[in-house]
């Protein structure tokens, strides 16, 4: 038995009172979001249900990452919106199961831990920019349906609604300068949601989006031709969701190690969040990844393990089966007002503080990133960007490094010592430092300070050694690799080898 708890990592101390009061919070604040997201994709809302249940459950048992919690999120779902427009629900839950699929492969193949190149400019710009996009999220439920049409409230029901909001901000700021003993956050729900309740306030509820009752999910093959055509079809979706979910799971999975000083396992978590989406395409859910907004309300009501999580799922299925009537009562200012406070602790506002700190670079990739995910979106999109533009600005600056110290010793052979990396970037430079013409006719050139990086930069080596040779002059390379040796054309002829010195790192060649 102890065995299966350490496997679940419940093998450190539990404060279960935190734990369970954190996945009852995390509950009540999924609960509208996942109803919403269904909803824009144009499904049932039970799916989004379904989606917050059974990734919540399985991630939370499975995963890398104790404390974070996993649902039916908006980054995922719109991904398949034209999908389930334009042929049918069973394609969208095809798409799911094949997303998950590719995730799980990624957790296999252990190709997690590349998530690690994500630099720091581009996480500012992506927390920055999805604290907006909460904090906006929150701002559209002050709209109504109007005759057919969404406008905004007015007269009474806005001020009604500003003022349970701002009540319950005030509550979530200042109940924890008071007492910690319980999560300010659920507090606060309880709080409006007995003054609505008993005072019988006429504002927007959750039963305002979509009824939350239901039945068990029940297994379903999706009902579509297993055919080359749609593979076809799917393939692109499920690709992009599968990317887009492992690359907000790894990300929130970062963030929580740096809130908690823990470590999480992200191979683990990316063949989780799989399993969970397989899940989801055989049960009715719309699928989803890790809930940023969702995961840092567990994180600040106290959870540390993988028990709150639980609880949340849990709660959410007990909620489809016969909480329904209750929950489709609480005031949808009460989880605005918690949702805005998440958002504002989403925000880094560090980013602000050593702005002028900054390379002017990484102020621009993170101005992107957030821009980016604002107006599209797309967070696997604006993570991508960040990180090509910041591979290319590191290769520029790379580039630039690589210098040669030049000297003639006592025998008339002249010396090219090279510091700074040799690759693709920097094989122009580095040609362009030698003067073949007028050099005596024994050249050194010296890599002890420098690495040869890549196929370019062997090129670049095989020029400049044949330059000298057609001036019928002798040259010598030092301190580099066998595999260097190896690559190099003619390479007994022209390398001074040194075998006590010569470094033994490899070289990254296209084969």
């Amino acid at each position: 038995m102890q065995k299966i708890l350490n496997l679940f990592d419940f093998k450190q101390k539990i404060n279960y009172k935190n734990e369970v009061l954190a996945g009852l919070t995390v509950a009540m604040t999924m609960i509208p979001e996942s109803l919403s997201f269904a909803i824009l994709a144009g499904l049932s809302p039970l799916t989004g249900l379904y989606a917050a249940f059974l990734m919540g459950l399985v991630t939370a048992i499975l995963g890398g990452r104790p404390g974070m919690v996993s649902g039916g999120a908006g980054a995922t779902v719109v991904v398949l919106i034209a999908l389930a427009s334009s042929h049918g629900v069973e394609y969208l839950f095809a798409a799911v199961v094949l997303a998950g699929i590719l995730q799980l492969l990624v957790g296999l193949f252990k190709l997690g831990k590349f998530v690690r190149l994500i630099p720091q400019p581009v996480m500012f710009g992506f927390l920055n920019g999805l604290a907006v996009i909460i904090f906006m999220a929150q701002v559209a439920q002050f709209k109504v349906v109007e005759y057919g049409t969404d406008a905004w409230m007015h007269g009474s029901a806005l001020y009604l609604m500003v003022a349970l909001t701002i009540l319950t901000i005030g509550i979530v700021v200042l109940l924890p300068k008071i007492t910690k003993a319980v999560p300010a956050s659920l507090v606060a729900i309880l709080i409006v949601f007995g003054i609505v309740y008993f005072f019988n306030i006429d504002t927007k509820k959750v039963i305002d989006i979509a009824s939350v009752s239901g039945t068990f999910p029940s297994f379903h093959i999706p009902e579509i031709p297993f055919n080359l055509d749609t593979l076809k079809i799917i393939f692109p979706y499920a690709l992009v969701m599968a990317g887009v979910g492992l690359i907000e799971s790894l990300l929130t999975l970062n963030m929580v190690d740096e809130i908690t000083n823990t470590k999480g396992q992200s191979n683990r978590e990316a063949a989780a969040q799989g399993i969970a989406n397989i899940t989801n395409g055989f049960f009715g859910g719309m699928g989803g990844c890790a809930m940023v907004a969702q995961t840092l309300v567990n994180i600040g009501a106290g959870a540390r393990t993988r028990l709150s999580a639980i609880v949340g799922a849990v709660t959410i299925l007990v909620i489809i089966l016969v909480g329904g009537p209750i929950i489709e009562q609480i005031p949808m200012a009460a989880l605005v007002g918690v949702m805005m406070m998440v958002a504002i602790g989403t925000f880094e506002w560090v980013s602000f503080r050593i702005i002028n700190k900054m390379p002017r670079h990484d102020i621009f990739i993170g101005m992107l990133v957030a821009i980016i995910t604002v107006l599209l979106h797309n967070l696997a999109l604006a993570v991508l960007v960040g990180v090509i533009i910041s591979a290319l600005v590191f290769a520029w600056e790379s580039a630039k490094r690589i210098r040669a110290r030049k000297f003639i010793d006592e025998q008339g052979i002249k010396h090219y010592e090279i510091y700074g990396p040799l690759f693709f970037g920097s094989t122009t430079a580095f040609i362009e430092k030698f003067d073949v013409a007028n050099d005596p006719n024994e050249v050194i050139i010296d890599f002890q300070e420098s690495k040869v990086v890549d196929m370019s930069a062997i090129e670049a080596l095989n020029k400049i050694t044949g330059k000298y040779h057609k001036e019928g002059k002798k040259i010598h390379l030092r301190y580099l690799s066998q595999d260097c040796r190896l690559l190099l054309k003619n390479a007994e002829a022209v390398i001074d080898v040194n075998i006590i010195d010569d470094p033994t790192y490899k070289v990254m060649t296209n084969k």
